[in-house]
């Protein structure tokens, strides 16, 4: 059976990973007979937000990585530094501003200088120098410029100044909506911007359901 590792980064959308888009990627690799595993950074992740009213809490400990990430996938995560990219055919990357916090800085760079957590590029770069597929969604394509090769396709939706920044980084950038998938085959890579833009749960589903379908395929 096949097996894919996601790459999570906490468990909310405004501090960790985005829930809804995990749950929709778990479940289209159950519905296709795929094994997936969680994969996290064991530390503290960059801040606390109040999901009610959106504002950073900082009187609140900061949360453990892996610990919050295992609330989402009911305990399947493992810690980053005991994860072998030998055990995987495949990688996933959901999003949620814990990608741009927690594995990236970008949300608090906010321009093209932005970098990524060296232990997740590792892990995400050894996918790419093996040939095995991989997918991004939502703001984690941001990172296929650091794990790629320059001139790589990749989307991050309709929004324009995120996807210029992508285009500055030396990604390949597609404009595209929720419903889609930016596929680059020479990679076996692909990407969809999920609640980047997506106005619902059925439209982050619908590109979500394409990207695993087609990471699975090259499986």
């Amino acid at each position: 059976m096949a097996k894919v590792a996601l790459v999570l980064s906490g468990c909310g959308y405004l501090d960790g990973t985005e829930v809804q888009e995990t749950v929709l990627t778990i479940l289209a690799l159950e519905k296709l007979g795929v094994e997936w595993q969680g994969v996290a950074l064991n530390e503290d992740q960059k801040q606390v937000v109040n999901h009610l009213n959106h504002s950073v809490d900082s009187k609140a400990s900061l949360r453990n990585i892996l610990q919050e990430s295992a609330r989402i996938t009911r305990g399947n995560v493992i810690d980053l530094a005991d994860a072998d990219s030998d055990d995987y055919d495949a990688v996933i990357f959901p999003g949620g501003f814990g990608a741009a916090k927690n594995i990236m800085d970008f949300a608090f760079i906010g321009d093209d200088t932005y970098t990524m957590n060296e232990e997740v590029l590792k892990f995400a770069r050894a996918f790419y120098l093996a040939d095995k597929p991989a997918g991004y969604i939502c703001i984690a394509p941001l990172m296929i410029p650091l794990v790629y090769p320059e001139g790589t396709k990749a989307t991050v939706g309709t929004d324009e100044s995120t996807a210029a920044i992508l285009a500055k980084k030396g990604a390949g950038v597609e404009i595209m909506d929720a419903t889609e998938i930016c596929v680059d085959d020479g990679v076996k890579l692909v990407s969809t911007p999920a609640y980047m833009c997506a106005k619902n749960i059925l439209e982050a589903s619908e590109g979500i359901d394409k990207l695993v379908e087609k990471v699975v395929s090259y499986i």
